[in-house]
């Protein structure tokens, strides 16, 4: 065999591996091909962009459009805007809210609620296959949003107003692309000098964006120029800059705001005096008169906010509290009247403090929460709701919702405190059950941490025990070393990081758990340890004077 047959002979198999290389490279530039040009919307439905995404795959309905209305299936405004939406058993409307607006809507009226007036609209709710359809083009408002339907292309976009939106022009003519590669498919071709809505950079180079027909697509950054934002986002203004530091100042119906005139407290930016109350007959009281309105000048020239109570805790009132919370329409004149006192009395927020209800209550009053949240934030004020520890009685403890409780209002208040009470003996507020229901705040509840306030007792309680008869009665902070003679031990608990003492007077034993500067200290490191959004005390002229600098400090950290 000649040298040029063997040559011969040794290049075929290098050539039938080059070739099968190259088969295999170009079917896997042509599987990128296929795959790039997968949709993931449905192209037989209307698509339905919400702020730049196509959730049309995610819609539970199909988007109905009649008479140029767009409604879109409750389940799906469940899911994109306002996981609170329901259906009033008693009214049959459908109540909604969404930040500021809280609206109202029933069958077959053209007539909507909104924050408490009534709007009219073109189109009311619509009823298809089983399902309850709301008219979002009617709702903007409520939504806060710019709604299009782009009849070309049949896709409708729904654009949060209270977001930034760029837009960018094509420096020259340009392909769309399906996903961010230059094998994926063109889905539209932009002439130079047209604008697109820039939605976000994308991995190397590319940026995503939306075509004036509503398509998503991405393009090379360097071929769009003159990038311009049109619309600014909104940004929330805090009324607290960093932990919040809520004292309650609490005088009862019978009584007047005290006269805080040339004092401060140190560390406090946040004061909530004992203003609003609904009585056992369902009558919502005020006690604000002329000492009320002075004490709300002396918060505001010192600079605290003030988030008064708005309490209902009697004991005979939660029949009362359940007939009030079980009606949409009694929950919206509540609420109406909290507003309007609000804005007479150019107030910073509220603390709603509702105790003792039924178990079967718990879902009605996180309603009344969420109902009262965006009127408050309307007139940007705060709301702050009370709740006791997750592990009492129907009444006491599994009447709330924390989760939902949490979500829905600016702050939840952990009410740290009564651990014992009754005839069972025992601390106020021991370390270790302070913490441990922190915990179950955080992570069996899930709020976050930075939404929940704890409150700390200003008080604890001396036990006395005669031959089995036990009773107490509260101590304030500052009434401790009188109460206690001055020759008992004070002997220190590590569990429950405070002092205990226990004595005999007469034929009675007497025992009790000291709250004071060093326990209420190491509750104070809790806040630190699990970022929690500030601390609360009850009440007001119980402490000692060594209190609010030991507070201040904690919270500093």
């Amino acid at each position: 065999m000649s040298r040029r047959e063997k040559r011969e002979v040794q290049s075929k198999p290098l050539i039938k591996i080059a070739i099968v290389f190259i088969i295999i490279v170009v079917i896997f530039f042509i599987g990128i091909a296929v795959f790039n040009h997968i949709k993931n919307a449905r192209p037989e439905s209307t698509n339905l962009i919400i702020n730049n995404n196509n959730v049309t795959a995610r819609l539970k309905k199909e988007v109905i459009i009649e008479d140029d209305v767009i409604f879109i299936a409750k389940e799906d405004v469940k899911n994109f805007f306002d996981k609170y939406i329901t259906q009033d058993e008693s009214t049959n409307k459908i109540i909604t809210t969404y930040e500021k607006k809280i609206a109202a809507i029933e069958p077959d009226n053209k007539t909507i609620e909104i924050n408490g007036s009534n709007k009219q609209i073109n189109s009311t709710l619509k009823e298809a296959n089983d399902t309850i359809y709301l008219p979002m083009s009617e709702l903007k408002d409520v939504y806060n949003i710019e709604v299009n339907y782009i009849e070309s292309t049949n896709i409708v976009t729904l654009d949060s107003l209270d977001r930034e939106q760029t837009k960018a022009y094509a420096a020259k003519t340009i392909k769309i692309k399906n996903k961010a590669s230059m094998f994926s498919r063109s889905i539209e071709k932009v002439k130079k000098g047209n604008w697109l809505i820039f939605v976000a950079d994308a991995d190397k180079g590319w940026a995503k964006v939306r075509t004036q027909d509503g398509k998503i697509g991405f393009v090379k950054k360097s071929k769009l120029a003159n990038f311009d934002t049109v619309r600014e986002a909104m940004k929330e203004e805090k009324q607290i800059d960093g932990k919040v530091n809520m004292v309650w100042d609490y005088f009862s119906e019978y009584h007047t705001a005290p006269d805080r005139t040339g004092t401060t407290i140190e560390g406090v930016n946040v004061v909530s005096p004992a203003f609003f109350n609904i009585n056992s007959k369902g009558q919502f009281q005020e006690n604000v008169g002329t000492n009320g309105e002075k004490y709300i000048k002396w918060a505001h020239d010192n600079g605290y906010k003030v988030w008064p109570m708005v309490s209902s805790n009697s004991n005979d009132g939660i029949d009362v509290r359940s007939k009030i919370l079980n009606s949409y329409e009694t929950r919206q004149k509540v609420i109406e009247t909290i507003v309007d006192k609000c804005v007479e009395y150019k107030l910073d927020g509220v603390n709603i403090d509702f105790e003792y209800m039924y178990e079967e209550d718990k879902d009605v009053f996180s309603r009344f929460i969420i109902e009262l949240e965006p009127r408050m934030k309307e007139i940007g004020c705060m709301t702050t709701v009370d709740v006791t520890a997750p592990d009492g009685s129907a009444t006491w403890s599994l009447c709330f919702d924390r989760n939902v409780l949490g979500d829905a209002a600016d702050y939840i208040v952990f009410m740290a405190y009564d651990q014992n009470t009754g005839q069972k003996v025992g601390t106020t507020a021991g370390y270790n059950w302070v913490e441990t229901n922190l915990k179950k705040f955080i992570e069996t509840e899930e709020i976050k941490s930075n939404k929940i306030i704890l409150a700390v007792p200003f008080y604890t309680k001396l036990w006395v025990d005669r031959n089995g008869d036990i009773t107490s009665k509260n101590v304030n902070m500052n009434e401790i070393d009188k109460t206690i003679p001055s020759n008992v031990e004070r002997q220190w608990n590590d569990t429950l990081k405070q002092d205990y003492v226990e004595y005999t007077e007469g034929n009675a034993t007497k025992k009790m758990w000291i709250e004071d500067a060093k326990s209420i200290k190491e509750k104070v490191s809790l806040i630190e340890q699990y970022n929690l959004g500030g601390i609360a005390e009850w009440t007001k002229d119980r402490e000692t004077e060594d209190i609010w600098e030991i507070i201040k400090d904690g919270l500093n950290k």
